[in-house]
């Protein structure tokens, strides 16, 4: 599995950190950082809330 953000569309409200801090981060400039692209296994199912918990739909996962 792999995760992406789409950074025109993210406005970093950050859901995603707070469900899969392991994977996801925000910079000082609030830009989202993804820390994990290749989601390992045991992060997937967060990983997969926090997609679909994202107010403005910014990630996309390719499984």
């Amino acid at each position: 599995m792999r995760v992406r953000v789409d950074p025109l569309v993210c406005e970093a409200n950050a859901v995603c950190v707070g469900l899969a801090p392991e994977v996801f981060n925000l910079n000082d400039e609030d830009e989202l950082t993804i820390l994990l692209p290749d989601v390992p296994p045991e992060h997937q199912d967060r990983v997969r809330h926090a997609v679909r918990s994202c107010p403005k739909a910014a990630l996309t996962l390719e499984e």
